[in-house]
C-alpha cells in the first residue's frame, strides 16, 4: 500500500472511531487519497457521503449536520479551497460546535518554493480550530472536541490507491466526552428576576423559570421557548416601566438578538447571574455576579410573573391588530405563518438579520415536550452559508416531521450554491421561505436608516439586487412559488410538494422603518 493511501485510510478510520458518521467532500486532486478512503467507508455503510463543488457550501453543510447532533467532517483539497472553510470554522468555534475539518496538503518540503497550490495551511484557521499536521507514518488520532478540529494531511504521490480497502474494522459505538465537575448554585428569591435565554440555552432555562415563577425572555433558537412562562413581546416590554423594575437577570445561552436585552445586562443596578456557556469566547461581555453550571431557586412572588403575562397579552393584542391593518403582507406575518406551520417534531432553521428578529416577536405558543427544534447560526450571526446549513440540518435530522427554513433575499442569494446538488446527492424534504424585499431591510431599522442618510442608503446598505429568484431556482431545478399575501403563504405552507422547494414571499421595504417604529412604540394598556 502506498504511503498516501495508508495515511488517508488511517485518517478515515480515526474519524469513524470518534463518532463521525457524515462526511462532506469537495473534489480535488491532492485530496484524492482521502476521497477514495471516504468513498470506500461509505460503500461499507460506515458513514454517509455528501459531495459538493463549493468548499464554503460544504463547510456550512457539515456545520448544519453538526448543529442537529450528527458528528460531521468536511474534506477538501489544498490551496485556496482551505480558505473557503474559514467562515464555517469561525461560526462553529463561536457556537461551540465540534466540526471536523480535514484538508489535504502538499508535502511540507515544497512549502515556500512556489509549487502549485502550495501555501502554509498549518494553523490557517488560527485560534478558531485545534490543528494537527499529519504525514505518512504518523500515529493518527483526532483530538478531543471542544470546538472545531483541523487535520492537515500531507500527501505524497501517488495519489490513487493501489489496492482495495477490504477490512475496515471500526467500533460502531457512539463516542461521548463528559466533564465530570458540575458547579451548582441556589439563588435567593428576593429580587425581581427574569430569565434571559439566548441561543442554545436549552431546557434548563425554562425549568428554572418555572421552578421560581419568573418571566422567561427566550429567543426563538434558545431551545427554551416553550411553556406558559415564555413572554412573547419581551423585547418591547423591556422598554416599558416593567423592564425598568427588573433587579436581577439570569442569563443562559448566547443572547444576541435584542438591544433592549443588551442594555438590560449592562445596567449597573441589575445583578447578573449566568449559566456557563460554550463557544470560543465563553466569557460574558457584561459584568456577571455569579456563574455556575446549574442554578436552582425556590418559588418567588407570583405577582411579578402575573404582571409580565398581563402586559404581554396587552402588547401582543396591539401588535396583532397593527399587523392585520396593514394593506400588504409584512415580514412579521411571514415569520408568524412559518412559526405556526412548524409541527411538533419539526425543524426550523432561521437566517440572520431581520427574519430571526421578526420571528422573535411572532413565535407561536409551543407546548413543552413537542420537540420542535429551532436553530440558527448565532455564533457570529452572519448570513454566510444559511441555505447550506439548512440543508445540512434537514439531512442530519431525518426524523423531523417537517423541515422549514426562513431567510431574507440577500441571505438566500448569498448562498445560492447551497442548492447546487448533483444528481446522486440526497435532497431533503425542506421548504425554504425567502422574505424578498429586494435588499437589506435590517439597516432601515438601524441608525443608518435615518432620514438624513436617505441619499446614500440604497447604495451603501439597502443594496437592491433585482435578482429573479424564480430563475435562480430554475437553474438548480428547485421548485419555486411566489406569494404576496398571507392567505397565499399559508396555503403554500400547508401544501408542501416534498423535496427541497422555495416559497418566495414578496414584501415591501420602503415602509419598513415606519412599521418598526410603530411596533417599538407599543406599550401595555391596563384593562
Amino acid at each position: 500500500m502506498n504511503p498516501s493511501t495508508a495515511l488517508a485510510r488511517d485518517v478515515v478510520s480515526a474519524l469513524l472511531a470518534t463518532g463521525v458518521r457524515e462526511v462532506v467532500l469537495c473534489p480535488g486532486s491532492r485530496n484524492a487519497p482521502l476521497s477514495f478512503a471516504v468513498h470506500d467507508a461509505a460503500r461499507a455503510g460506515l458513514l454517509r457521503l455528501h459531495t459538493r463543488v463549493d468548499e464554503r457550501t460544504a463547510g456550512f453543510l457539515a456545520l448544519g449536520l453538526t448543529k442537529v447532533g450528527a458528528r460531521a467532517a468536511v474534506v477538501c483539497t489544498s490551496g485556496t479551497a482551505v480558505a473557503n472553510l474559514l467562515p464555517a470554522v469561525m461560526e462553529a468555534a463561536h457556537a461551540g460546535l465540534d466540526l471536523v475539518v480535514v484538508t489535504a496538503d502538499r508535502p511540507a518540503r515544497v512549502r515556500g518554493t512556489g509549487a502549485n497550490q502550495s501555501t502554509d495551511q498549518v494553523g490557517v484557521f488560527g485560534v478558531f480550530a485545534a490543528t494537527r499536521a499529519l504525514e505518512a507514518g504518523d500515529d493518527v488520532a483526532v483530538p478531543r472536541p471542544g470546538g472545531p478540529v483541523h487535520l492537515n494531511v500531507h500527501l505524497e504521490e501517488p495519489l490513487v490507491p493501489d489496492g482495495p480497502w477490504a477490512d475496515v474494522a471500526v467500533d460502531s459505538a457512539e463516542v461521548t466526552w463528559r466533564d465530570e465537575h458540575v458547579e451548582s448554585v441556589e439563588l435567593g428569591t428576593g429580587p425581581r428576576t427574569v430569565v434571559v435565554a439566548g441561543d442554545d440555552a436549552g431546557p434548563p432555562a425554562r425549568v428554572l423559570a418555572q421552578e421560581a415563577g419568573w418571566p422567561l425572555l427566550a429567543e426563538p433558537t434558545s431551545g427554551s421557548r416553550t411553556g406558559d412562562h415564555a413572554i412573547r413581546t419581551y423585547r418591547l416590554l423591556l422598554c416599558s416601566d416593567l423592564g425598568e423594575r427588573i433587579e436581577r437577570v439570569v442569563v443562559a445561552g448566547h443572547p444576541t438578538l435584542s438591544r433592549p436585552v443588551a442594555r438590560l445586562l449592562a445596567r449597573e443596578d441589575v445583578e447578573v447571574v449566568s449559566l456557563r456557556s460554550r463557544g470560543f469566547w465563553s466569557a460574558r461581555p457584561f459584568p456577571v455576579a455569579v456563574e455556575a453550571d446549574r442554578l436552582t431557586a425556590a418559588p418567588g412572588d407570583p405577582g411579578w410573573l402575573a404582571e409580565w403575562r398581563e402586559a404581554d397579552r396587552s402588547v401582543g393584542r396591539q401588535l396583532d391588530r397593527l399587523l392585520a391593518a396593514e394593506p400588504d403582507l409584512t415580514p412579521y406575518e411571514v415569520a408568524g405563518a412559518v412559526s405556526r406551520a412548524l409541527p411538533p417534531g419539526g425543524l426550523l432553521h432561521v437566517g440572520a438579520s431581520s427574519p430571526i428578529r421578526d420571528l422573535d416577536l411572532m413565535v407561536a405558543p409551543y407546548a413543552v415536550g413537542d420537540r420542535r427544534k429551532v436553530i440558527a447560526n448565532r455564533g457570529l450571526a452572519g448570513i454566510d452559508g444559511t441555505v447550506s446549513t439548512a440543508v445540512g440540518a434537514a439531512l442530519g435530522r431525518p426524523r423531523s416531521t417537517r423541515a422549514l427554513a426562513l431567510m431574507g433575499d440577500v441571505t438566500f442569494v448569498h448562498d445560492m450554491t447551497g442548492l447546487v446538488l448533483g444528481p446522486r446527492e440526497e435532497r431533503p424534504d425542506l421548504t425554504i421561505v425567502v422574505v424578498n424585499d429586494n435588499g437589506g431591510s435590517i439597516f432601515a431599522m438601524l441608525e443608518q436608516g435615518a432620514e438624513n442618510y436617505r441619499e446614500s442608503f440604497d447604495t451603501l446598505f439597502g443594496t437592491p439586487h433585482d435578482v429573479d429568484l424564480a430563475s435562480l431556482c430554475a437553474a438548480t431545478r428547485t421548485p419555486h412559488l411566489r406569494v404576496s399575501s398571507l392567505p397565499e403563504l399559508e396555503h403554500a405552507l400547508a401544501s408542501p410538494n416534498g423535496g427541497t422547494e422555495v416559497v418566495e414571499a414578496v414584501v415591501r421595504r420602503d415602509n419598513r422603518r415606519d412599521l418598526d417604529l410603530r411596533i417599538r412604540a407599543l406599550r401595555p394598556v391596563s384593562r
